[in-house]
């Protein structure tokens, strides 16, 4: 019998954390939820959840620090962040703090479901993942055990990097990386800075002077590229 993905949704909102409860249980997960900050923090870190839902208004320890405290312990644990706060900022904030997506409220519970499945999808560690990358800086990529010598990664930033290191003869664009890398259909509609946030993330961790990229260039009008040691 297939285990049911167990899923914490961390919502004060009653009638919005109900109705949350319904869908995804209707769709055949085991949920739990919270309604207070620092409850949803301790069952984050002591649940085993394969995917949290996490409201960035809350009373006690908002959003952003428990997503914050959630990566100090454990950078694989998928998390996407509800927020009625969709300006650049704030956007910018949550991904930055390793969250691995974010949805505005309001929003499409059909949108919600199939994005929380996507991010189910890529959470597993891919069978590629056993090898090391070397990028053209000289930095050697621990893809297991989600490291760079002292610099961590989260699992959607390594995952980003496996697939550019893949694809490294081409740029690949933004939105080939958001069906490839994050799982999502092309019909979906997906802000894309998802993707340009995370980029910069990466190359804050492994370039020498991230403001003039060397590992990860830009290709205007088509993308990024990875640039791979010469062999």
């Amino acid at each position: 019998m297939t285990r049911k993905a167990r899923l914490l949704i961390v919502e004060d909102e009653a009638a919005i954390r109900n109705g949350l409860v319904d869908v995804f249980v209707y769709h055949g997960y085991e949920v739990e939820t919270a309604e207070h900050g620092e409850v949803g923090l301790r069952m984050a870190k002591g649940g085993n959840f394969d995917l949290i839902l996490l409201d960035v208004m809350l009373p006690g320890i908002d959003g952003f620090e428990i997503c914050n405290r959630i990566r100090q312990q454990d950078r694989q644990q998928p998390v996407i962040m509800l927020t009625a706060k969709s300006s650049d900022e704030d956007i910018v904030q949550g991904l930055t703090l390793g969250a691995d997506d974010y949805v505005a409220k309001p929003f499409s519970v059909t949108q919600l479901v199939l994005r929380v499945q996507a991010v189910l999808r890529r959470s597993g560690i891919d069978e590629d993942a056993a090898r090391e990358i070397h990028l053209v800086n000289g930095v050697v990529i621990d893809s297991v055990n989600l490291c760079a010598g002292d610099t961590a990664f989260t699992r959607r930033e390594m995952d980003l990097l496996l697939y550019l290191c893949k694809q490294a003869d081409r740029p690949v664009a933004r939105e080939e990386l958001l069906a490839r890398v994050w799982g999502y259909a092309n019909h979906m509609e997906i802000e894309t800075r998802t993707v340009d946030i995370h980029i910069a993330k990466l190359r804050r961790k492994i370039e020498k002077d991230p403001a003039n990229p060397q590992a990860i260039v830009t290709v205007r009008g088509a993308g990024y590229r990875l640039m791979l040691q010469a062999q």
